[in-house]
C-alpha cells in the first residue's frame, strides 16, 4: 500500500514538472452536419502552429434542443463552452442573458467584411455584433420547368405568391410548402409578412416583455394569412404535416410544380441520380428563382437561416477562441463547407468562385436572396413567439385571415405576462 502511495505521489510530481501540458483545447459545440465542422476544426488546429487545439462536441439535431442544452449549461457558468454554433433566432436570448463574450472590434471588422446583409443583421443584437457570421441559408422558389411550361409564367422576372398559386391551379399541380406545426411554419409566415413590408415583432421590448410590440393586426399580416390559406388549397393531401423532407420528395418525384425550400434539395437530387433512384435527366428539369413576392410592388424578403459562432462568456480563453473563430469563418473554409456540406457561405465572394458555380449554378440567386432576406423576429423571447404562431396558424387551411393575427398577438402578450402557458 505504501508503495502505491509513493508511486502516486511520484506521478503527481512528474505531472507538475517539466513535461509540457500542450496547447489549450478549445471546445466547439457544433450542430450536426456531414463532418464539415470537424474538418475545419482539424485544419484550424493545424494552422495555429500549436497555439490551440479545437475539439468538437455535437449538439442535438433540433435547433430548439441545441438552444436548451447550451442555455442550461451557460446558466450554470460552464467554462468548457468556448465556441458555439448558434441558430440565429436564439442569438438575442444568449446576448441578453450575458452568455456571449464581447466581440473584439478588430475581429468584428475582419469577420464582417463582405458578408451578406441578412447574416450581418442576424448576427447582431441592439445594433451591435454579438456573434460571428459563419454560414447563411435562404429559401429559393424551386420549380419544375416541364410543369411550368404553358402557364405563361415568366420566372426570369419576380413573381408573386398569387401568381404561382394560380399557375399551380391551372395545371392541377401542387405547391410543396411546409404546412407542419413546427418552426418551418413560423419561418414561412415571417417571410410573407416581411415581404409585405410588415414585421411580426415591431418592438422586442427586452426589458418589459409584456409590452412587446407586435405587427400581427396589419394589412401585411392579413395578406400573409391569406397566402397561407390559399396555398393549402393547392398543396398535397398531407400538407398540414408536411416538412422539408416530405416536400423535397414531392418535388423530386414531380408531384409538385413549385417548392419554396432551402438549397439542400439540389444536393439531394444529384445524390439520387448517383444512386440510380431518379432518372439522370431530373436535375435538368429543376429551375430556381427568387422567393415569391407578397406585394407585387415590393421585393420579397426570403427566409434567412444558417449558423453564427458565439464565444462563451465563461470561457477561460476568449481571445484564443476568437482567433480560432476567425480561422473557422475564413473565405476558404466557407467555400469548402459550401462545396462539401452544401451549406451556403455568409461571405459574398464565395458565390462567384468558379468551383462553387460549377457545383451550384444557382449560387448567384442564393447570394441575391441572402442580400434581401430578413431574420426571424429578433427578441430574447423568440421561443414564446414562435410557439404561439405555431399554435394559432395551424393548420393553415383552417385559419381565418382576418382574425388569426390579432388572436396570435393576444396569445403572445398573455404568455409574456405569464397569464398563459404554451
Amino acid at each position: 500500500m505504501a508503495a502505491g502511495v509513493a508511486a502516486a505521489a511520484f506521478l503527481g510530481l512528474a505531472g507538475c514538472g517539466g513535461a509540457p501540458a500542450g496547447p489549450p483545447v478549445l471546445n466547439w459545440y457544433i450542430n450536426p452536419d456531414d463532418g464539415g465542422q470537424a474538418e475545419i476544426a482539424e485544419a484550424c488546429s493545424a494552422a495555429s502552429n500549436g497555439e490551440y487545439q479545437i475539439a468538437v462536441s455535437q449538439l442535438p439535431r433540433q435547433s430548439s434542443e441545441q438552444r436548451q442544452q447550451l442555455i442550461r449549461r451557460l446558466a450554470a457558468s460552464d467554462s468548457s463552452i468556448d465556441i458555439m454554433s448558434i441558430d440565429p433566432p436564439y442569438i438575442p436570448e444568449f446576448a441578453e442573458a450575458g452568455f456571449l463574450a464581447p466581440v473584439p472590434e478588430d475581429v468584428a471588422a475582419r469577420t464582417t467584411a463582405g458578408v451578406v446583409n441578412s447574416a450581418l443583421e442576424g448576427a447582431s443584437w441592439r445594433g451591435e455584433l454579438v456573434t460571428v457570421p459563419f454560414w447563411a441559408n435562404t429559401q429559393l422558389l424551386w420549380y419544375r420547368k416541364s410543369l411550368v411550361e404553358g402557364t405563361g409564367l415568366d420566372l426570369s422576372k419576380p413573381v408573386t405568391w398569387d401568381q404561382i398559386i394560380a399557375a399551380a391551379q391551372s395545371k392541377d399541380a401542387q405547391i410543396a410548402a411546409q404546412g407542419i406545426r413546427a418552426e418551418s411554419l413560423t419561418v414561412w409566415l415571417n417571410a410573407l409578412i416581411e415581404s409585405g413590408g410588415g414585421q411580426i415583432v415591431t418592438d422586442p421590448s427586452p426589458d418589459a416583455p409584456e409590452a412587446i410590440g407586435l405587427g400581427l393586426d396589419t394589412p401585411a399580416a392579413e395578406k400573409a394569412a391569406e397566402i397561407l390559406k390559399a396555398t393549402a388549397a393547392v398543396a398535397g393531401p398531407g400538407f398540414s404535416t408536411a416538412s422539408e423532407d416530405e416536400n423535397s420528395e414531392a418535388f423530386q418525384s414531380g408531384e409538385a410544380m413549385f417548392s419554396p425550400i432551402w438549397p439542400f434539395i439540389w444536393g439531394k437530387v444529384n445524390s439520387a441520380v448517383e444512386d440510380g433512384t431518379v432518372p439522370a435527366s431530373t436535375p435538368a428539369d429543376y429551375g430556381w428563382a427568387l422567393y415569391p413576392r407578397t406585394d407585387p410592388a415590393r421585393p420579397s424578403a426570403p427566409p434567412y437561416g444558417g449558423i453564427n459562432l458565439g464565444v462563451g462568456a465563461f470561457s477561460a480563453n476568449p481571445e484564443l477562441a476568437y482567433r480560432a473563430t476567425e480561422c473557422i469563418v475564413s473565405e476558404e473554409n466557407q467555400k469548402q463547407y459550401f462545396l462539401t456540406n452544401g451549406n451556403p457561405a455568409a461571405k459574398e465572394a464565395v458565390f462567384s468562385d468558379p468551383e462553387v458555380l460549377r457545383e451550384f449554378p444557382m449560387a448567384p440567386v442564393i447570394e441575391q436572396s441572402l442580400q434581401q432576406a430578413k431574420p426571424r423576429p429578433q427578441t430574447p423571447y423568440y421561443s414564446e413567439v414562435s410557439e404561439s404562431v405555431q399554435r394559432t396558424y395551424h393548420p393553415p387551411g383552417d385559419i381565418d385571415p382576418r382574425t388569426v393575427g390579432p388572436a396570435t398577438a393576444e396569445l403572445i402578450r398573455a404568455v409574456m405576462a405569464k397569464e398563459e402557458l404554451l
